[in-house]
């Protein structure tokens, strides 16, 4: 091998094992100190250990302990047979896979969805109700301690307040325009079919066995997440696509086009799934209302189309107004 070769093939490991670690490594940014991932194979096999296995379990292969098909009927929380992991990438350790880590701290903490101060657990009975389209868990259900037990160790060396990057599912630029399900159905054709199906019913791990959960995930359909979902709003679906879809795909390595992600988002959004009730009932302050929300009512007078599709500047712009004049009316 020439020296030209070899420092050649030397580069492309490099940048191999540096690409690796940064998958596996996150930079605090407030105090530019490393921060790396906890590993869950070297606590001690005592009763917490033990508690913090079981809830990355339940992550992992959720509907096996709580799905709609478990034995003890008290057990069936979740309404169709997701995993957490479906959208909590890598059990929750991915960058901009919805990670789980350093969240421990963020809570108790004000959601404008409900329009109150949340704990851990009703974040996680959220998910529970409108992405696996089920029940509320009990607070002191062993399963629910064993959740929290988990992200609080995905919280090990976090100091309070701090953000780790690599947090939520990333963002990209917005469109001008509105997303476009017709453009994105030959985007989804060409690089999604192969693994959600063309119906968006996933791929099960045994045939005809749903309730031994997917290789794929359904990502319409009954077995989906449900109109309350955030998965459900373009904005999330959308940057979430880009930075992990297809399989493979990273933050640091995108396989689609920023107009390829916002159209075929739009256009599995298009598609029927299950409805959650009450959504008139959410955000009861409208101004903190997202401006994707896909449906209404809204505090501005644009269309439930355009909330669901974009552009969204303009709902950004009139909503900002709204709270101007809202502000100066309080004066």
């Amino acid at each position: 091998m020439n020296l030209h070769r070899a420092g050649v093939v030397f580069l492309a490991l490099f940048a191999a094992v540096f690409t690796a670690a940064l998958d596996r490594t996150v930079w605090a940014q407030s105090t530019g100190a490393v921060w790396t991932m906890p590993e869950i194979g070297a606590l001690p096999r005592d009763a917490q250990g033990m508690l913090v296995r079981e809830g990355r379990d339940l992550i992992t292969a959720t509907y096996a302990y709580v799905g709609p098909n478990v034995a003890d009927p008290a057990k069936r929380y979740a309404g169709n047979n997701l995993a957490c992991t479906n959208c909590h990438l890598n059990a929750g350790t991915k960058k901009f896979g919805i990670p789980l880590f350093g969240l421990y701290g963020d809570f108790p903490q004000y959601s404008a969805r409900s329009g109150t101060e949340i704990s851990m657990e009703d974040r996680i009975n959220s998910c529970m109700t409108r992405s696996l389209n089920g029940r509320a868990m009990q607070v002191d259900a062993p399963e629910m301690r064993a959740i929290v037990a988990y992200i609080d160790f995905l919280s090990t060396g976090v100091s309070p307040g701090e953000r780790l990057p690599g947090l939520g599912v990333g963002k990209m630029p917005e469109l001008p325009r509105a997303a476009d399900p017709e453009r994105g159905k030959p985007v989804y054709a060409s690089k999604c079919v192969a693994c959600h199906n063309t119906d968006g019913s996933g791929i099960a791990r045994s045939s005809g066995a749903p309730q031994l959960g997917y290789m794929m995930p359904p990502i319409w359909g009954a077995g989906s997440y449900n109109d309350g979902a955030g998965m459900a709003r373009l904005t999330n679906f959308a940057n979430f696509v880009h930075f992990n879809m297809p399989h493979g795909a990273d933050y640091l390595d995108p396989r689609l086009s920023d107009e390829e992600a916002w159209d075929v988002a739009a256009y599995v959004l298009s598609q029927p799934r299950p409805q959650y009730p009450g959504l008139s009932r959410d955000f009861p302050d409208l101004l903190l209302k997202p401006v994707d929300a896909p449906y209404g009512p809204y505090a501005d007078g644009f269309s439930e189309q355009q909330h669901k599709y974009g552009p969204f500047g303009p709902i950004r712009a009139a909503i900002e107004k709204l709270k101007q004049e809202k502000a100066a009316g309080a004066k």
